[in-house]
């Protein structure tokens, strides 16, 4: 991939957002591809992650246990090109919450927690914007998951018969 065609597409992703040409270059230039097969499972929920990743090509789903039901795996959130997840294990370093499996070959652009460092003691400026473009995501999927979790409830409550408000 050219250098130019990998810093055009990185701009256009929320990761990227408000960040100038030749900032986006010095985190590009951290970047790591790695290439995901269909059905690989890139991480486990509860395994330890050091790493983010972003999604170049193909589709990638986000999966957590079911521990009430017999073990079965619930599908919470599909990645495809631009997005980005993993940031939750290097903000509050604690192990993964969620798997991670390869629905279609994928190529990820992968940030470690150590080029990350590397950015907050070279560029402070630029590792503040990236912390708050995180933010800003993290904080979209949780109002979007408190929509799914009305939504459900609801269902729970009509399903069951149940007033909405007791």
């Amino acid at each position: 991939m050219a250098e130019g065609e990998l810093q055009a597409f990185l701009s256009r992703t929320s990761f990227f957002g408000g960040l100038l040409p030749e900032t986006v270059a010095i985190v590009a230039a951290m970047l790591k591809e790695k290439h995901v097969a269909a059905g690989e499972l890139l991480f486990a929920e509860g395994d330890t992650g050091k790493s983010m990743y972003i999604v170049r090509e193909g589709a990638l789903i986000m999966q957590r246990l079911c521990h009430g039901t017999g073990r079965t795996e619930a599908r919470l959130l599909m990645m495809r090109p631009g997005d980005f997840f993993g940031v939750t294990s290097l903000i509050e370093m604690e192990p993964r919450p969620f798997s991670c499996r390869a629905e279609k070959d994928s190529l990820l652009l992968e940030l470690t927690n150590v080029d990350l460092y590397k950015l907050y003691k070279s560029d402070q400026k630029t590792y503040i914007l990236l912390i708050q473009n995180i933010a800003r995501e993290l904080c979209r999927r949780l109002r979007k998951a408190g929509e799914r979790i009305a939504v459900l409830e609801d269902a729970l409550h009509g399903a069951a018969g149940k007033p909405e408000h007791e």
